[in-house]
């Protein structure tokens, strides 16, 4: 699953976002992680609309100097066509708090969804999907192309999800599985070898102000000017939802750390199913009862339900401080 670049050897991931603050964290991350050959981007809608979030992941790519990783066009909404809400109060009217990307990056090239499958062909058997946003992407895939038409992916990383704990978007439900239901169960039940990062464990995943102040000041990287303040938008919302919280969680960096670092989180296979309708609509549903009834292998998902939050610290720190953003 890896690709030498020189010497390095790097997990080819085709990363699904909807950028949204912690999703511009992770793209940043993975720019900069020596781990990751970053092969495209899938911008849809989500924490902001799809044009806007195209814009925010071109203008990442831009200051990362790597216009050569293709931008795709996701999707403006959900599969049940429900008006979509977002969410300006957490990310900012344009999805990177006070951050507003240049109108130089409107001209930018974007791919139709076609590319997927072209990237999936280049990198046969030898790729990582991180799904770190809505969905409706990858449900689309199965729909249009059939069952079999993701079988060359390695393994699928997706941050979504909740087990035994509260929801952040209902009182049950995760934000990425609640805002496409019927495409977040579709993924479960078709794609294989999914790794899951719910919140059990993305929402100790907290960065605190101290650590942003060091790194906006000590980061050797083309992202360094956009840490301070999109940080501390991202913290006064969770200061308001969340009172007496230290720090703020950046979820979508869970599971591309997870890739680069096996140890960090511990699993439990599980079958897993998403509530589409009703008052439950995006609940994640497993079998935690002592003797749960048996499920064939290959339909267990691995789903997150420990990690080592200070060597996540340590980790997010680590990349921004030394990540080779000219490996490519």
């Amino acid at each position: 699953m890896k690709t030498c670049g020189g010497d390095v050897m790097a997990y080819n991931v085709l990363l699904f976002s909807d950028p949204g603050i912690d999703d511009s964290f992770a793209i940043m991350y993975a720019l900069l992680n020596p781990d990751i050959n970053l092969v495209g981007i899938v911008s849809g809608y989500g924490n902001t609309p799809k044009e806007q979030s195209i814009k925010n992941t071109a203008y990442l790519i831009d200051l990362a100097g790597r216009e050569d990783i293709p931008i795709i066009a996701g999707a403006a909404g959900p599969l049940s066509g429900e008006p979509v809400q977002f969410y300006p109060e957490i990310h900012g009217p344009e999805g990177l708090g006070p951050i507003k990307p240049p109108e130089s990056l409107q001209k930018v090239e974007v791919h139709d969804i076609n590319k997927i499958l072209e990237i999936i062909n280049e990198y046969k058997d030898n790729i990582i999907i991180v799904n770190v946003g809505r969905l409706t992407e990858l449900a689309l895939m199965f729909i249009l192309y059939g069952n079999n038409a993701l079988k060359n992916v390695n393994a699928f990383y997706i941050m979504g999800g909740a087990f035994l704990v509260p929801g952040n978007i209902s009182a049950e439900a995760e934000a990425n599985f609640y805002s496409d239901s019927i495409a977040s169960n579709i993924v479960m039940e078709k794609a294989h070898n999914i790794y899951l990062y719910p919140l059990n464990i993305t929402n100790k995943a907290i960065i605190t102000p101290d650590v942003i102040d060091f790194l906006s000041t000590n980061s050797p990287t083309p992202f360094r000017p956009l840490l301070k303040p999109a940080f501390e938008y991202y913290f006064k919302a969770y200061q308001k939802n969340v009172p007496g919280i230290k720090g703020a969680p950046l979820h979508d960096v869970v599971p591309l750390m997870a890739l680069t670092n096996p140890e960090f989180v511990k699993y439990i296979p599980k079958r897993v199913r998403v509530e589409e309708f009703g008052n439950a609509k995006g609940k994640s549903i497993a079998d935690f009862r002592p003797k749960p009834d048996p499920e064939p292998p290959e339909t267990l998902e691995y789903i997150g339900m420990e990690a080592d939050i200070q060597k996540f610290v340590i980790n997010f720190m680590e990349v921004f401080l030394k990540g080779d953003y000219e490996k490519n």
